[in-house]
């Protein structure tokens, strides 16, 4: 089935994703530190409220106080697998998964204004996102991470075969991307990057956020003096 492709009028995809898990939503300090993620990165970040196995409910109360927060600082705020949680809280965006709705179907249910990411492992699975309208792709997992132990890293080399996949639509690379290996999978191809412990588990969240969009900015000028 083919979805609706996005529009070139849309707003632009973030460079930097800032993931959650389980572990990270139950923080005390949760809303308030993503909150402030939210307003530091702007434009150029989206906070993702992800809990594998997490209840409905406590996604929505988390995802429903950063609304007005994200809003506010231009940061994209997108629910993770839960189309559902999306549309009651009022995010406007989601990214799915193996185990999520289609990309057209979740488009069909949020409206035509949601956007939607889709996370892959592969170029034909990243092929099949797009052929259904999604408006940017994960690619991983690139480097090890404990996120995905049991999943051998696909290195930076996958980088070139999802983007000439994905086409016009956006790829950030995912999978253990440190500050420091930014320049490579951006050199390789990426539009940016989606982390998770790279931010979360820092012990100052708001410098890691820092360093990251630092990093993405020297790659996106390294690209531009190639070009």
């Amino acid at each position: 089935m083919t979805g609706e492709r996005p529009s070139s009028g849309e707003a632009a995809v973030p460079v930097l994703h800032v993931v959650t898990d389980d572990d990270v939503l139950a923080r005390a300090d949760f809303p308030e530190l993503a909150a402030a993620l939210a307003a530091a990165g702007g434009g150029r970040a989206a906070i993702h409220v992800r809990g594998p196995h997490a209840d409905g409910g406590l996604l929505y109360r988390l995802t429903r106080a950063l609304v007005e927060p994200a809003r506010a600082s231009g940061a994209l705020l997108v629910v993770n697998d839960r189309v559902d949680v999306a549309l009651a809280a009022g995010a406007g965006a989601v990214q799915l998964g193996r185990r999520s709705l289609p990309p057209a179907d979740a488009r069909r249910i949020l409206g035509p204004g949601a956007r939607v990411g889709v996370s892959t492992h592969d170029d034909a699975e990243v092929a099949e996102a797009v052929a259904e309208g999604a408006h940017w792709i994960f690619a991983g997992t690139i480097y090890a991470t404990p996120s995905h132990e049991k999943r051998a890293p696909r290195g930076p080399g996958a980088m070139p075969g999802a983007c000439g996949a994905a086409g016009h639509v956006p790829v950030l690379a995912i999978g253990g991307v440190t500050p420091e290996r930014v320049a490579e999978v951006c050199r390789a191809g990426a539009h940016g990057v989606a982390v998770i412990r790279g931010i979360w588990s820092d012990r100052d969240p708001l410098d890691a956020l820092g360093r990251y969009l630092d990093a993405l900015t020297e790659a996106a000028g390294e690209g531009a003096e190639a070009t």
